[in-house]
C-alpha cells in the first residue's frame, strides 16, 4: 500500500515537472485538441464518435505544430488514420465522373472468338487484314478494336511474333538506357508538385532531376542539361533515352540527348510496359515513402526525396541484380 502510494506521488511529480519543461505553443495546441476531443464527443454523447470532414481537417492540420512521437498521447486516433484521411481527401479531389456519352458498344463475343481464330489459323495476318476479312464478312469493326482483342488475347503483332518482345529487348540493352518520367505528388494542403526522375536501367541508379509547381519546357531541358553535366563520361555509356508523349518534353529536350550521341524513343499512348522500370520505381517511390509521410511543400518534398536516393542508390536491393545494392558487385550470402 505505501509503495503503491509512493509510485503515484513520483508519477505526478513528474508529469507536473513535464508541464512545467514544455514550451506554451506546445501546451495551447494540446488545449486546442481536447477543447475539440471534448465539443465532438458531446454531440454524439453514447454513441462512438465519428469524425467529420472539419474534424479531420483541423486535427490534421494541428498535427505538424506537434512532434510525432507524442501523437499517441494528444490525439484519439492514430498517425495511420491521420495519413489515410489525407489520402482519402487526395482521392475525392480526382473523383468526378464523365457524362457526356457512354461509349460505343461492347463486342460480342462470337466475333472476339473468331477474331483470335483468324489471327492463329492465318500466322501472317495483321489485324488490318483481320478488319477487312470481317468487313468482308458483314461484321463492320475497327482496325483498333481488333488490335486490341489480339493484344488481350496474347496475341503479338504480325512483325513480332518471330522476333524479339519489349520487354528482351529491354533487357539486351539495359546497360545503354536510361529512362524518364513525372511523379505527381499532392502536399498537404493539396497543391500539386511534380518531380521528374531519371533511371539507369543497367545499373538502376537513380536521379533527382528536380522538383517544381509548374512545369514547363524550358524547366524540363534545363533538367536534362543539368543531368547530362551530372553524368559526364558516363553518359558516352548510354545509346538510348525513353519517355512518354508528355508535352513537357519538347524537342529541345530531345536534342540535349542526341547531341550527346543517344537515340530518343518516345513510348507508345496506354503503353506503360514500354517504360516500365521507370514506372516501376515511381510506384516504389509512393509505396516505400510518400504514401507514409505528408508532404508540406516543395523545399520538403526535395529534402524527403534526397534522403531516400541515398538509401536507393547505396543500400536498397534490386531484383534485377541478384538482390544486390547498387554499388555491391558480389552477390547476397546464401541462407
Amino acid at each position: 500500500m505505501l509503495l503503491s502510494l509512493v509510485y503515484r506521488l513520483v508519477r505526478c511529480l513528474f508529469g507536473l515537472l513535464a508541464v512545467l519543461v514544455r514550451s506554451d505553443l506546445s501546451k495551447d495546441v494540446e488545449l486546442l485538441v481536447l477543447r475539440h476531443e471534448n465539443q465532438v464527443l458531446r454531440r454524439q454523447l453514447g454513441d462512438r464518435p465519428r469524425w467529420g470532414h472539419v474534424d479531420r481537417l483541423w486535427l490534421t492540420a494541428l498535427s505538424r505544430l506537434v512532434r510525432r512521437r507524442r501523437w499517441a498521447e494528444m490525439f484519439p486516433v492514430t498517425p495511420a488514420t491521420i495519413l489515410r484521411w489525407h489520402r482519402n481527401l487526395v482521392a475525392r479531389k480526382w473523383t468526378f465522373t464523365d457524362r457526356r456519352r457512354p461509349g460505343r458498344p461492347c463486342t460480342r463475343r462470337p466475333v472476339k472468338a473468331l477474331i483470335v481464330r483468324m489471327a492463329r489459323e492465318n500466322p501472317t495476318w495483321g489485324h488490318r487484314r483481320i478488319q477487312g476479312e470481317l468487313a468482308r464478312l458483314g461484321y463492320p469493326i475497327a482496325a483498333s478494336t481488333v488490335w486490341e482483342i489480339l493484344h488481350t488475347a496474347g496475341i503479338d503483332p504480325v512483325p513480332r511474333r518471330a522476333g524479339p518482345s519489349w520487354r528482351q529487348f529491354l533487357a539486351a540493352q539495359a546497360h545503354a538506357i536510361i529512362a524518364c518520367d513525372f511523379l505527381v505528388v499532392e502536399a498537404m494542403l493539396l497543391k500539386r508538385l511534380y518531380v521528374l526522375v531519371f533511371i539507369e536501367h543497367g545499373t538502376r541508379r537513380l536521379h533527382l532531376a528536380g522538383v517544381t509547381a509548374h512545369p514547363t519546357g524550358a524547366w524540363t531541358v534545363q533538367q536534362a542539361r543539368n543531368l547530362v553535366m551530372d553524368l559526364g563520361d558516363r553518359i558516352s555509356g548510354l545509346r538510348f533515352v525513353i519517355h512518354d508523349r508528355d508535352p513537357l518534353f519538347t524537342s529541345a529536350f530531345r536534342e540535349v540527348f542526341t547531341a550527346e550521341g543517344l537515340r530518343d524513343i518516345t513510348t507508345l499512348p496506354r503503353v506503360p510496359r514500354m517504360n516500365a522500370i521507370c514506372e516501376r520505381v515511381i510506384g516504389t517511390l509512393r509505396r516505400e515513402l510518400l504514401d507514409r509521410i505528408l508532404i508540406l511543400n516543395e523545399r520538403h518534398l526535395v529534402l524527403v526525396l534526397r534522403e531516400y536516393l541515398i538509401h536507393y542508390n547505396g543500400h536498397r536491393p534490386h531484383q534485377s541484380r541478384q538482390q544486390r545494392p547498387r554499388t555491391s558487385h558480389r552477390s547476397p550470402p546464401a541462407t
